[in-house]
């Protein structure tokens, strides 16, 4: 797979009738390796090096917008149950565009995340909730987990 803008995490991928697999330790399952699934796990990797507990970390879920099914990729939750972060992966081959922000703010509306990224892998877009000026503003880095 591709070299993704992340820090090296050692992954389990094993091969399955002429289909490469990946272990997700979110859903406790083996996935095909697709790029944006490789972004997906990258992107899981990086949360969990950032010290947020897998337990608040959930993947691919579905959930209705005006009786319009959708799936997000990443959610994290924090202790309350909110919706913490939100975010969107594509495939690294992707450029991201408008559109893919307009989607995860689409999410959002029902979703209400404090934190926004978008990523393909090699670019990623941070955006955190100033309640002060109750815009998303946009920042370096996911922070650290903090109690």
């Amino acid at each position: 797979m591709k070299k993704l803008n992340f820090p090296s995490f050692e992954f389990k991928i094993k091969k399955e009738n002429n289909n490469n697999l990946i272990f997700d330790e979110i859903r406790k399952k083996w996935l095909l390796l697709n790029p944006e699934e490789w972004v997906r796990q990258n992107f899981i990797h990086f949360i969990i090096s950032k010290n947020y507990p897998k337990s608040l970390i959930n993947c691919e879920k579905s959930f209705y917008i005006n009786n319009v099914l959708k799936r997000y990729d990443i959610v994290v939750y924090d202790n309350k149950g909110d919706v913490k972060i939100l975010v969107e992966c594509k495939s690294p081959n992707i450029k991201i565009k408008k559109e893919h922000f307009d989607q995860v703010m689409r999410y959002n509306i029902k979703l209400r995340s404090e934190i926004i990224i978008v990523t393909n892998g090699i670019t990623h877009f941070y955006f955190k909730f100033n309640n002060e000026t109750k815009e998303y503003q946009q920042e370096t880095d996911l922070t650290l987990y903090k109690r």
